[in-house]
């Protein structure tokens, strides 16, 4: 709960500082205007993720204990996830260091694996 209760404040915190500040620090960053959408549009991608994710902590967090050993590993791809994902593309608009987006793919990969594995942790009394 407490991971996804700081996720889902950081997220909050993140989604104000993208409608109430980012396009100025980006443009007194000296970044022409194509740039600052391009930038701004990256950063929304990675706090609509982050926020998203945080939410599914927050189910992972309320989860049958029967699942125990695989909602800590579920659990670690998805933080793993908001790191690389969408940490990867907050570092990449914050410090216009595009080689950033490099890591961003590893972060859904993480995150697909995450939701694979919620898949095959089902409760096997439903099939659906």
């Amino acid at each position: 709960m407490i991971l996804a209760g700081l996720a889902g404040a950081s997220a909050v915190g993140i989604g104000a500082f993208v409608a109430h500040g980012l396009p100025d620090f980006l443009e007194q960053s000296g970044l022409d205007p194509d740039t600052v959408a391009r930038r701004v549009e990256q950063f929304e991608t990675g706090a609509r993720y982050h926020l998203a994710h945080a939410i599914v902590l927050l189910g992972l967090a309320v989860a049958p204990l029967r699942w125990s050993g695989w909602l800590r590993t579920i659990r670690a791809l998805m933080v793993a996830g908001l790191i690389f994902f969408s940490g990867s593309l907050y570092v990449l608009v914050l410090t216009n260091t595009p080689v950033m987006g490099a890591i961003t793919p590893i972060g859904g990969v993480c995150w697909i694996v995450g939701w694979l594995m919620f898949v095959g942790c089902r409760d096997s009394s439903t099939s659906q």
